[in-house]
């Protein structure tokens, strides 16, 4: 059930952003208008201990938009909200009261444990992960936030974020290894002197926040990765070290034309960068999982309830979402073919992977959005569909395999070269089971009277596979039986309970 559209602002240390969210009371959100400025507000703040009066302009320019997109989207309720560098002004309340004066916006400052807070509420819940540590480094912060039975707990701010160390350490262009080594030196005493210690076993490492992200965006670059989304994208410590010391090597101008990296972040990715590093070094964490999702979200979520569902939870809303965006989508339909192809699954593989059957059957579900475009190229429509969207709670891994089962449904053998690394050689005679139980899946329900439940059973023997479908009207193996025989080394019957 959708809420009314709800905006949030967040006035960042190094920008500043306003999302119009509409909220689904399953934790869906889906994004209506969105706006991002540079404000670069943490910049001269140490030395002078006020926000500059050029980026408080620049600040108030941003909001006066922000407040016109929020108008034309129609959302009546508006969270507003500060961060690190307005909570670290003198001058910083003075600010608030200005926004509120001029704006009629009611804008907080989040203390710094709120800001953690909200981070992993919102970064957390899209990822399966369930013990850890989340961190977000902004422009004038590092927050830290521990996580337990995907539950946020304690959180902390530090004022290492990537504006701040650069302006602070990283003052030759490009930097010297004395300076990259005179910050790692002071990021490390910040955190060990907080009592930071390495992760338990078993412990996830959640990052968050621009620096991450674009250090995320080109390591995918460098890498042709199948998936655009950064969310749920796992980042080696390896790769951080390799990238930060190529960008450190560059010119600010140079480091600027590196794909992946947005532009106003090559004054500040090196020292951010660094800090991750660090941070990583200090927990003795060997990769971190990058989410698209931070404070904002969480402040959204906040809305509905502080609960972070299981991720399996979070995968069923992901595909209701993203079935509700498509008029051709059969709820009915869709039901029973998923019902169908779990049964199917269930009773015909002999080396079942708790992965697969979950792409089969969450495949089983998608499959008429695909409709929705075209139907004779169904698969591979709806296959593109999910390597687009931002579906939370899955692994990356989850959604090439998803993806890899719709087009195999709809043409035995496909390729799963566009897939890689995410998917191997290994990989192919599983996918094709899989493609064929789902395409078998979509022949049978729809021979069924519509609207019935359709019970399925299977019996193996050593030549022949019979499927038995209580309901079914008519069969005919057509393609589909040599396929299943290529698939499965059986024979594929399929009769009618009962026949």
């Amino acid at each position: 059930m959708p809420l009314a559209p709800v905006a949030v602002i967040d006035i960042g240390s190094n920008s500043g952003r306003v999302v119009v969210y509409q909220v689904h009371d399953d934790g869906d959100l889906r994004i209506l208008a969105s706006s991002r400025a540079s404000l670069r507000l943490v910049r001269h703040l140490d030395r002078t201990h006020s926000l500059p009066p050029a980026a408080v302009d620049r600040a108030m320019e941003a909001l006066r938009d922000f407040r016109g997109l929020i108008a034309g989207s129609g959302a009546r309720r508006i969270l507003a909200v500060a961060t690190s560098a307005v909570r670290d002004a003198d001058n910083g309340p003075a600010f608030i009261q200005r926004v509120r004066r001029e704006l009629g916006i009611s804008m907080q400052i989040l203390s710094g444990p709120e800001e953690a807070h909200f981070g992993c509420l919102g970064a957390i819940r899209g990822l399966p992960v369930k013990d850890g540590v989340l961190f977000d480094v902004g422009g004038g912060s590092l927050q830290l936030a521990h996580f337990r039975g995907r539950r946020p707990g304690r959180g902390v701010s530090f004022p290492l974020g990537a504006l701040r160390l650069s302006d602070a350490f990283l003052t030759s262009d490009p930097p010297t290894s004395r300076e990259c080594r005179r910050l790692c030196a002071h990021v490390r005493r910040t955190l060990e002197r907080a009592a930071v210690r390495s992760l338990n076993g078993g412990a996830a490492l959640v990052g968050t926040g621009g620096t991450v992200r674009n250090l995320a965006k080109i390591d995918q670059h460098e890498r042709s990765y199948p998936i655009p989304r950064l969310h749920g994208y796992v980042l080696r410590r390896r790769r951080v070290q390799e990238i930060v010391a190529e960008l450190g090597e560059r010119s600010q101008k140079r480091r600027a034309m590196v794909e992946g990296l947005n532009d106003d972040r090559a004054d500040s990715i090196v020292g951010g960068g660094l800090a991750i590093l660090t941070l990583m070094e200090v927990l003795d964490a060997d990769e971190v999982w990058v989410s698209g999702q931070g404070v904002r979200e969480g402040l959204a979520l906040g809305m509905i309830s502080d609960r972070v569902p299981p991720p399996v939870e979070v995968r069923q809303a992901a595909i209701a979402a993203l079935c509700r965006a498509f008029a051709g989508w059969d709820a009915g339909a869709a039901s029973r073919r998923a019902s169908i192809a779990a049964s199917l699954y269930d009773g015909l593989e002999q080396q079942p992977d708790r992965e697969l059957r979950e792409a089969v059957v969450h495949a089983a579900t998608l499959l008429d959005i695909g409709r929705s475009i075209d139907y004779f190229d169904r698969h591979e429509h709806v296959a593109e569909i999910v390597l687009a969207t931002d579906l939370l709670g899955f692994p990356h891994r989850q959604v090439a395999l998803l993806s890899a089962v719709l087009r195999s449904a709809g043409q035995e053998g496909a390729e799963l070269a566009q897939y890689e690394p995410l998917l191997g050689d290994d990989d192919r005679p599983p996918v094709d089971r899989a493609g064929t139980v789902l395409a078998l899946a979509d022949d049978i329900e729809a021979r069924c009277p519509d609207g019935r439940k359709v019970d399925v059973s299977c019996r193996l023997s050593r030549k022949t596979a019979r499927v038995s479908v209580a309901g079914l009207l008519g069969w005919r193996p057509r393609r589909i039986g040599p396929r299943f025989a290529r698939a499965f080394d059986r024979m594929l019957l399929v009769r009618p309970d009962g026949a």
